[in-house]
């Protein structure tokens, strides 16, 4: 091969390995920026309470991301925020709390995001909210305040379902309308259906048995809704950060011995040492009976969904009020 011949190859060699370096950069800038408008493109509802989410995701399908705070068995009251989760709630396009003093430590960045300019939503406030009565066994320092537990009553999910649809169309850029309805439509008749189902279930509880205690005042909508009646909290409190007196305790088992109660039912969230605590103010003769009523289990641990959760209680409460 002659000098110059081996000279043109050289150069049509480095040639062809620029172009295809070339292209290579260039699919490499190409997918980096799709990736990144992607991300940055996606809408982004950011949702307090694992209820709540799961209630949410329902709606919005794939519609938009839903990021959701509170872990699996996490206590609403008392979880806080990381500083990565405080600055999730100020970029996103919608935030959905329950409100009403529930989420404790993370209402202060949902009042910054509102402040920032992000869409909040109130879901208790939207619920039409019950209030604490003492005189009906709840808790004497917190008489007229909003109870913020309307998820025990699933009409009143019903409603917010509604509402929080109506929320993620007006605030949410690129999701479809129809399929957020549709969405909404198809859950809203699960929970008509959970509602009657739980009504036919707590109709095997008789009239004498349909007295309450819990761990604290978290089932005021339930009763509401259901026919119960709450009669004490062994965290005489709507909240888990209060603690119970010995005078609390006290008033509490002579009204459990008043109305022949013996059945305790603690969420499942907390330590039951509270609730175990009368059975030795009253001999021994208390059943504990575990709740999920605060918060959504681990995937596959039995209360995964708000379906699940509430049928899983409904079932643990109609066999804890009707055993001997």
């Amino acid at each position: 091969m002659s000098r110059t011949a081996a000279k043109r190859r050289a150069r049509v060699g480095t040639a062809r390995s620029r172009h295809l370096i070339a292209g290579l950069l260039a699919l490499v800038t190409a997918m980096t920026a799709t990736a990144c408008t992607t991300d940055d493109d996606r809408p982004d509802i950011v949702v307090t309470t694992n209820i709540l989410g799961d209630v949410t995701r329902e709606i919005v399908g794939e519609e938009a991301d839903v990021t959701v705070l509170m872990k699996p068995n996490a206590d609403p009251h008392s979880f806080g925020l990381s500083a990565v989760q405080a600055a999730e709630l100020e970029q996103a396009d919608l935030v959905v709390y329950n409100g009403l003093g529930l989420e404790e430590n993370v209402l202060r960045h949902v009042d910054a995001a509102r402040e920032s300019g992000v869409a909040t939503f109130a879901a208790g406030e939207a619920a039409d909210p019950l209030t604490f009565h003492a005189a009906a066994g709840g808790p004497e320092g917190q008489e007229g305040e909003p109870d913020p537990h309307f998820w025990t009553d699933p009409d009143r999910m019903h409603k917010v379902t509604g509402l929080i649809a109506d929320q993620v169309i007006e605030h949410v850029n690129s999701v479809d309308p129809d399929t957020i309805r549709a969405n909404a439509d198809r859950y809203a008749k699960q929970l008509t259906d959970l509602t009657s189902w739980m009504k036919k279930s707590f109709g095997r509880v008789p009239a004498d048995h349909r007295a309450l205690v819990t761990n604290h005042h978290v089932f005021g909508y339930l009763a509401d809704r259901f026919g119960f009646e709450v009669i004490g909290a062994v965290i005489p409190s709507g909240t888990t950060l209060a603690s119970p007196s010995s005078s609390d305790l006290r008033s509490l088992t002579q009204a459990m011995e008043g109305a022949g109660v013996r059945t305790v039912f603690a969420d499942s969230s907390q330590p039951k040492r509270l609730a175990e605590v009368l059975r030795t103010e009253m001999s021994g003769g208390v059943r504990v009976v575990e709740l999920h009523s605060e918060s959504l289990t681990a995937k596959g641990a039995g209360a995964d969904t708000y379906l699940r959760m509430m049928r899983a209680n409904t079932t643990a409460m109609v066999t804890g009020l009707t055993s001997p």
